[in-house]
C-alpha cells in the first residue's frame, strides 16, 4: 500500500531532514514511526502525504507516484496532522461534510459513519458548534472523523493520541484495527512507545533523518521492550558519532 524508496529530503539552506530512507507498509499493516524531535518523522509523513515535495526517491501509494500522480494518491489516503489546522468559521458537522464532498462519499453512507463516530467519541452533541470554540482535542477528533468517513486505504497520522482522552484513545486504537481487518494500511509516528509495541505489527525507528531499525514488531524488539530498544540504538548511534 505503501512504498518509500530512497527518499530524500533537503531543505532550504542544506539541511537534510531525510536521508535514504525506505520502508514499505502493506494491507493490514499497522506501522509505528518512532524517533526523537528532529529525526524526520514528520517530514517523511508529510511528503507521503503529498503536502512537501522532493527530488529524490520515490514513495509509491497504492502503486500510484505521490510525485506523478498526486490526486490519485490523495484519493487513496488521509493524513491527521499532530496540531489540525480545521476552518474554524465552520461547524464541526460543516466542516466532515466538506471533507465527504470532496472524496464523494454518498450522502445516506455519511450519514451513518458521521453518527457512528460522533457517538463512539461523544462529539455528536458538538457537531453543530464552531470549530473555534472546540478545544484541542474535540479538533483532533473532527480531524479523525473527517479522516474515517471517506474510509482511507491509507491511514497517516502523526501522533494522532496527543489530546485525546483514556477513552478516544481507547477507541481509536480499535478503529485502527478493524480497518487494518478491512485492508487498509495505517503509519502513525509517536512518542508513546508502550502504545506502538501493543498496537503495531511493524515498527520503523528513525534517527537524524536515517531509518536505523524496521520490521516485524517482535523481530525489532526481541526479548526486551521497545523502550529499551530505541534508546540502546540511539544511544549506541550517538557514541559513533
Amino acid at each position: 500500500m505503501l512504498k518509500i524508496s530512497n527518499f530524500t529530503k533537503v531543505y532550504k539552506g542544506g539541511k537534510k531532514a531525510v536521508d535514504n530512507l525506505s520502508l514499505s507498509v502493506e494491507k493490514g499493516d499497522i506501522y509505528g514511526f518512532i524517533g526523537h524531535n528532529g529525526a524526520g518523522k514528520t517530514t517523511t509523513l508529510k511528503a507521503v502525504s503529498g503536502i512537501l515535495d522532493f527530488k529524490d526517491g520515490e514513495i509509491l501509494i497504492d502503486g500510484f507516484s505521490i510525485k506523478d500522480n498526486p490526486v490519485e494518491c490523495k484519493q487513496r489516503l488521509a493524513y491527521i496532522p499532530d496540531n489540525p489546522d480545521l476552518y474554524e468559521h465552520l461547524t464541526g458537522l460543516q466542516y466532515i461534510n466538506f471533507i465527504a464532498d470532496v472524496y464523494g462519499v454518498p450522502q445516506k453512507e455519511r450519514e451513518v459513519l458521521i453518527n457512528k463516530y460522533g457517538d463512539l467519541f461523544d462529539i455528536s452533541k458538538n457537531y453543530d458548534d464552531l470549530i473555534s470554540s472546540y478545544s484541542h482535542g474535540m479538533k483532533q477528533k473532527v480531524a479523525i472523523i473527517a479522516a474515517l468517513v471517506h474510509t482511507p486505504k491509507l491511514l497517516i497520522l502523526d501522533e494522532p493520541f496527543v489530546g485525546l482522552d483514556p477513552k478516544a484513545s481507547h477507541d481509536l486504537k480499535q478503529i485502527f484495527i478493524r480497518l487494518c481487518e478491512e485492508g487498509s494500511a495505517i503509519i502513525f509516528s509517536t512518542h508513546v512507545l508502550e502504545v506502538a509495541e501493543k498496537l503495531c505489527n511493524k515498527i520503523g525507528i528513525i534517527q537524524d533523518g536515517k531509518l536505523i531499525a524496521d520490521g516485524l514488531t517482535e523481530d525489532v524488539v526481541g526479548d526486551k521492550s521497545l523502550e529499551d530498544i530505541f534508546l540502546n540504538l540511539v544511544e549506541s548511534r550517538e557514541g559513533d558519532a
